[in-house]
């Protein structure tokens, strides 16, 4: 064997074979160059076998995965095996064989569906490939020793297949709400985006009107319910002079000279009673009386928008991010603004987005059941919606609902009761003319919906009274016929 040899000292050295080796070296013995022959020997007769897998790209959710395992040797191939790597490395999943003494192929998923297709003999298809299909996976090829048949060669090579899945979901919403509205105090407000079933997690960000909103990140401390670290309070209010936004008067709660009437709910004792039949004039009632309330204050800038994001990692290999912008509400300047939380994702072609319309309440839309309430009937006074504004994007955030009697307390003796339905039970007559007010209410403003309720007189029940008094008579002259009989027969007897 003659060729050129590479020194310690990087020179080449002419050899001519191994003799001339053994002159150059000086340091190599016989021990050692039978150790050289029988490795020549040793690699003669096992071979060479080298795996290499293609890598791939991310992939999307449904998408069709081809892994390739390439291999070289100049000995006979005996089989190639796919495994999935689990838990980290310590399961490994046979997921599809082929057995070159038998040319067959044959898949060892438990699935009744066929996921794993052989295209060629070292090459495998993922047909629609899922969130649990992510993971390495391995190649193992094995090839006979070209000494004996019964010892095979084996040597592997493994992929990572990264699939990614787009989100699945997004919503706008406000945190802590429903909320009550504040007239003289500035008060921070926060939204919410919440984005559910992106792998990896998506890049979320907020505009108002179409631009994007700098914002200031922060980090939040405390619990839940606790103050946010690095938002600071409402800032100082540069006026607080009164606007003229006043209650609105209705016409029916003026006396003939324009002032204020005594409304009959200020003292029971001297209301209707269920004899008085209303006049046709008064069955148009309920009425309904909206007043508006704005807050008295403004802001002396623009507001600072600080935003925090957490991550929440779900069961099914996906994670739920919610992105959060708080900033010092300012009704006056914020009411009907429009602010859109989107999304960024490499499975997506397109940001994903979802939307709001921040708005105060325009006055509740009241419904009385039943129309025309009779004494001893059940009332229910219910919100139905508002009087103005679209459908579907009415009011956000969700307003809180309070329903309060004018000039006195409730049927139950409670001052006030939150929720969107009223209930009266057994209505008196004595309520007879009274009137009820229903505040709608969010951080961007206040209004005032009055309806009053007239109770008509209950005929079953004057005649359930005079029926009780027409017994109690023939009662009376039964009583009175019997004692005159007792007397007659106690005369005669005597």
């Amino acid at each position: 064997m003659v060729g050129n040899t590479q020194s310690r000292n990087g020179e080449l050295l002419k050899a001519d074979g191994v003799r001339d080796l053994l002159q150059n070296t000086g340091k190599m013995t016989v021990f050692s160059l039978c150790l050289l022959l029988f490795a020549h020997l040793l690699d003669l007769s096992v071979g060479y076998l080298t795996v290499t897998i293609e890598p791939l790209p991310a992939v999307v959710v449904g998408d069709t995965v081809t892994l390739k395992c390439n291999f070289k040797t100049d000995g006979r191939l005996r089989e190639i095996v796919w495994f999935r790597v689990t838990e980290g490395g310590t399961i490994k999943q046979k997921i599809f064989t082929y057995d070159a003494m038998f040319n067959t192929n044959y898949s060892h998923m438990e699935d009744y569906r066929r996921r794993e297709d052989l295209v060629y003999q070292s090459t495998v298809r993922l047909p629609e490939v899922r969130i649990a299909d992510n993971g390495p996976y391995e190649c193992h090829v094995g090839i006979y020793d070209r000494a004996t048949r019964e010892k095979v060669v084996l040597a592997s090579g493994s992929v990572f297949l990264d699939v990614m899945a787009p989100p699945l979901s997004i919503s706008v919403v406000a945190a802590d709400t429903p909320a009550p509205f504040s007239r003289y105090r500035a008060q921070n407000f926060t939204l919410m985006c919440i984005v559910s079933g992106g792998k990896p997690a998506p890049v979320v960000y907020f505009k108002r009107d179409g631009e994007v909103i700098e914002v200031i990140p922060y980090s939040q401390g405390g619990g839940e319910g606790g103050s946010l670290a690095g938002v600071r309070g409402p800032r100082p209010l540069i006026s607080r002079d009164l606007d003229d936004t006043k209650l609105r008067k209705s016409l029916s709660l003026l006396d003939v000279d324009g002032k204020p009437a005594r409304l009959y709910t200020e003292s029971p004792a001297r209301g209707y009673t269920a004899r008085l039949e209303p006049s046709p004039a008064t069955e148009t009632i309920p009425e309904t009386v909206v007043s508006r309330e704005f807050p008295r204050w403004v802001q002396s800038s623009d507001p600072l928008y600080y935003f925090h994001n957490t991550l929440v990692p779900l069961k099914n290999g996906t994670s739920e991010v919610r992105a959060m912008l708080t900033w010092t509400l300012n009704p006056q300047l914020d009411n009907d603004a429009l602010f859109s939380c989107e999304v960024k994702h490499p499975a997506l072609s397109m940001p994903m987005q979802a939307e709001v319309t921040l708005a105060a309440p325009k006055g509740p839309r009241l419904s009385m059941t039943p129309t025309r309430a009779k004494v001893g009937d059940t009332v229910r006074i219910t919100v139905q919606g508002f009087q103005v504004g679209a459908v579907g994007n009415e009011v956000f955030p969700e307003p809180l609902f309070t329903w309060t009697r004018v000039g006195g307390r409730l049927l139950d003796g409670s001052a006030e009761r939150d929720g969107k339905e009223l209930v009266l039970e057994r209505v008196p007559a004595e309520l007879n003319g009274s009137m009820y007010r229903c505040t709608a209410q969010n951080p961007l403003g206040s209004t005032d919906t009055h309806t009053r309720l007239i109770v008509f007189e209950n005929p079953s029940m004057r005649k359930g009274a005079q029926s009780q008094i027409n017994a109690a008579s023939c009662n009376g002259i039964r009583g009175l016929t019997v004692m005159a009989m007792i007397l007659t027969v106690t005369l005669e007897v005597t």
